[in-house]
């Protein structure tokens, strides 16, 4: 079996060994005779995965008990839409911290819903180089919420340290959740789709107080509303239990290695292609200023949009794909998910100074 190294952004590559135990119970799972597919979700064999997978999200973020763990469909950006639903009120504004494509996109569903307004945003013609500092934070006290993306997968920055708000804060962490510890205490909400560091596409997982549940509004479709989701502990309707039994097995994986070691690990993949992107600066160019740099996606640039579609071209010939940048960027990114190896990391440095030389 050959596998490529894969530094796809989402969907993203799997660990091996959580896939390899999916591939064991595919046909019979846990001796029942039937895969987890087939299973229904109010079924003793899919609960048990169901609520395994809870804890172990639990366990690894250090989620308090007075936080609720929902997994809900739609991706984040169907929780753009969703979280002002029920959490901006009439009469109220949110506040949003704009640091690339998806707070924007953040912002546009929630102007939709109800008054969003801008507290800072470092766009500089087009592009997103930087994540804002504390200062330059123009925060309303009486905001219904803060919200942020803590990772920009477009523009390959990084929040390193959260912001001071007097208001509950809510984070898009799709792109670094379980990639570093964070303490969730210090949000009223966290989401983030599963695609990444999580698990296949398909499931969207949400952090959320539960008073800030009860708080919630109640003049929207039951559907949408987190305290239906949260009584219902996420089987309201049915889930997406093949993607939920996948995260299941990626959580247990990671839990076995920890959250330490797994931050550890994802910091020294980044130094090692950030290393050779700053020795070779005169062929390669990371645009992102160095104290926003992202461990998850790192960005950069050739001295020509061709000599960009060849390198992706000759990576892909050794085994090495997902290095385009997104379209409406361009350039070159490598996501360095969880999955994604320091073998792979140090094959595609070694790839870098082969093509630098030509």
């Amino acid at each position: 079996m050959a596998r490529v190294y894969n530094f796809n952004a989402g969907p993203a590559g799997l660990p091996l060994p959580p896939l390899e135990r999916a591939q064991r119970e595919m046909l019979d799972f846990e001796g029942t005779g039937m895969s987890i597919l087939e299973h229904s979700h109010r079924g003793k064999a899919y609960e048990s995965v169901h609520d395994e997978a809870i804890s172990l999200l639990r366990s690894l973020l250090s989620i308090p008990d007075d936080y609720d763990v929902l997994f809900l469909q739609g991706g984040a950006s169907q929780q753009f839409a969703v979280i002002p639903m029920n959490l901006l009120p009439a009469g109220k504004s949110a506040d949003y911290i704009i640091t690339g494509g998806w707070s924007e996109k953040a912002l546009e569903e929630a102007n939709r819903i109800g008054k969003a307004r801008v507290a800072a945003t470092t766009v500089d013609n087009k592009q997103y180089r930087r994540i804002p500092k504390q200062e330059e934070l123009d925060l309303d006290a009486n905001a219904a919420y803060v919200h942020l993306t803590s990772n920009n997968t477009l523009f390959g920055t990084q929040w390193k340290t959260f912001p001071k708000v007097q208001a509950p804060l809510v984070a898009d962490m799709s792109s670094d959740i379980l990639g570093k510890k964070i303490e969730v205490k210090d949000f009223a909400l966290i989401y983030a789709g599963a695609q990444k560091n999580i698990g296949p596409s398909g499931v969207t997982v949400v952090g959320v107080k539960k008073d800030v549940v009860a708080s919630a509004r109640t003049d929207i479709p039951v559907i949408f509303r987190y305290e239906t989701h949260a009584k219902a502990n996420s089987l309201y309707n049915t889930p997406p239990t093949m993607a939920i039994y996948l995260m299941r097995n990626v959580l247990s994986y990671l839990a076995d290695i920890g959250l330490e070691k797994i931050e550890a690990h994802n910091e020294k993949k980044a130094g090692v292609l950030y290393g050779v992107l700053d020795e070779l600066s005169d062929y390669y160019k990371a645009p992102v200023d160095k104290d926003s740099r992202s461990t998850m996606n790192v960005v950069f640039r050739l001295p020509t949009e061709e000599l960009e579609k060849k390198f992706v071209a000759d990576a892909a010939k050794e085994n090495m794909v997902g290095l385009a940048g997104h379209r409406s960027t361009g350039g070159i990114r490598a996501s360095l998910y969880n999955a994604v190896t320091l073998e792979a990391v140090e094959k595609l440095v070694d790839f870098m100074r082969r093509f630098r030389r030509g």
